[in-house]
């Protein structure tokens, strides 16, 4: 399967940002001070284990959605120096 330029820069773009997002969420979750994602104690919350498994899934995702884009865009980049006969 081919995809078009303008396709693979979006999925690209998309596995860039996933990573970009979630790591700031993550990095808030982990200094949270409301008192959602740690009890009194310290110790984690289901809300922390919730969301921290949100933001792996989202990882994952993030990063096969991204990998697929730079494959696409490393085969159209492929495909022009060969030329249009290729």
């Amino acid at each position: 399967m081919k995809l078009s330029r303008a396709a693979s820069w979006f999925l690209l773009a998309f596995g860039v940002w996933s990573w970009f997002i979630w790591v700031s969420f993550v990095r808030n979750l982990w200094k949270d001070g409301s008192g959602l994602a740690f009890d009194e104690a310290g110790s984690p919350t289901a809300y922390f284990w919730v969301h921290l498994l949100l933001a792996v899934a989202s990882f994952l995702l993030g990063t096969a959605v991204g990998v697929i884009g730079l494959r696409g865009v490393r085969a159209l980049r492929r495909a022009s120096r060969q030329g249009p006969d290729a």
